[in-house]
C-alpha cells in the first residue's frame, strides 16, 4: 500500500465510516497510458458502502466521494472507478 492508497482509505473512512471499503490500485493495467505514473497509484477501483449514501442518487454519491478525495483527484489520481452503495444495496 502506497501513500495515495492510504490517503484514499483514510479520507473515505473519516468522511463516511463505511461498513465496507475495498480499494484496488489498478495502475499496473494502465502502464503506458495517459495519466499513468511510473510509480503507479494513478488508477483506482473503489467500492464503498456507507449509511451516508442512503437515499442519495448515484450522481450525488459520486459527488460526495469526489469532494472527500478532491486533493487526490486534482493531482496524483488520474482515474477512479467508483461503486457507492448504501448498506444492503451492494
Amino acid at each position: 500500500m502506497g501513500a495515495i492508497f492510504e490517503a484514499i482509505r483514510d479520507k473515505l473512512t473519516a468522511a463516511f465510516q463505511p461498513t465496507r471499503l475495498e480499494i484496488q490500485d489498478d495502475s499496473a493495467n494502465h502502464h503506458g497510458h495517459a495519466g499513468a505514473r511510473p510509480g503507479g497509484e494513478s488508477h483506482f477501483n473503489v467500492l464503498i458502502e456507507a449509511d451516508a449514501f442512503a437515499g442519495q442518487s448515484k450522481v450525488a454519491r459520486q459527488r460526495m466521494v469526489y469532494r472527500a478525495l478532491s486533493a487526490e483527484l486534482a493531482g496524483p489520481i488520474h482515474a477512479l472507478s467508483l461503486k457507492a452503495f448504501a448498506p444492503g444495496e451492494g
